[in-house]
């Protein structure tokens, strides 16, 4: 049956609105997990909705391999909650959400962060009330019951870790909290290669062979790497490092239009399975 002329014309301005709206259209039409549907959700803040185009949240859950009955453990979500919008609703029924995020050591604005995530999450209750909050600092706490997780997730922390030297006592946490063959799910700002780790740490940004060996380190095995979140515009020389490209924008408006169109930082996305 044909539609009306006036409500064929309508159906067209709807994919055509949500085709600008998501400029990755063709990727949520082969999306079959019902991830890309959350995008729309109407809790999402407009701070989160406007990064889609950089981080492509649907692509990287699906090379993680997240699905819905998933026992997941993001790390250090924080009050942004960028993937907790998206994994808390998509888990809530058949799945679990782990957010480990600070601990009472943590710096106080940090703590006061964390003081605004779970104001958020009682905010939203009705989206949010089935999230497990546990304690994440290295590896002083159990972010997951040892075993149990079938992906630990994070987001843009390696950096943070290896400059403080934390990063072998949250890659055991990591460990410990997932299941044999559990997933690892990294993604962080791509570092060069032409220098060293430690000449480009205060940049923000981490070497992939680095992160590599870090983990299989660990007792983690690369199984798989994706270009999903690749930026071959960012040259990864700032004046203030990988914080000098949105959403930080530490220069404010000097050269802002210049780093807005350059976009977020390029970043490695890898997946590590438990050995």
């Amino acid at each position: 049956m044909k539609l009306p002329l006036k409500r064929s014309v309508f159906a067209g301005l709807v994919i055509l609105a949500v085709m600008t709206a998501y400029p990755f259209a063709a990727a949520l039409a082969n999306d079959h997990s019902g991830l890309g549907q959350l995008l729309a959700a109407p809790y999402r803040t407009r701070a989160n909705v406007v990064r889609d185009g950089h981080r492509h949240p649907v692509e990287t859950l699906t090379f993680f391999g997240v699905k819905d009955n998933s026992t997941v453990v993001e790390i250090l979500p924080g009050s942004r909650g960028y993937y907790l919008e998206i994994l808390a609703p998509y888990l809530k029924a058949r799945g679990v959400y782990i957010a480990a995020n600070r601990d009472e050591n943590a710096a106080p604005r940090y703590l006061e962060d964390h003081k605004k995530f779970l104001a958020r999450l009682k905010e939203n209750s009705q989206v949010f009330d089935k999230v497990k909050v546990t304690k994440f600092n290295a590896d002083l706490h159990e972010i997951a019951p040892a075993g149990s997780a079938d992906f630990v997730l994070t987001f843009r922390n390696l950096h943070n870790w290896i400059e403080r030297n934390e990063i072998d006592g949250a890659l055991r946490a990591f460990h410990k909290a997932l299941k044999p063959g559990g997933v690892l799910g990294v993604t962080d700002h791509r570092g060069r290669t032409d220098i060293s780790q430690d000449a480009q740490m205060k940049l923000g940004y981490v070497r992939e062979d680095v992160a590599i060996k870090l983990m299989e380190k660990a007792g983690f095995k690369l199984a798989g790497s994706s270009q999903v979140n690749n930026n071959p515009k960012d040259t990864k020389d700032y004046p203030d490092g990988v914080w000098t490209l949105p959403p930080s924008f530490r220069l404010g408006d000097k050269d802002r239009a210049k780093y807005q169109a350059i976009g977020e930082s390029d970043r490695f996305t890898h997946r590590y399975v438990k050995q």
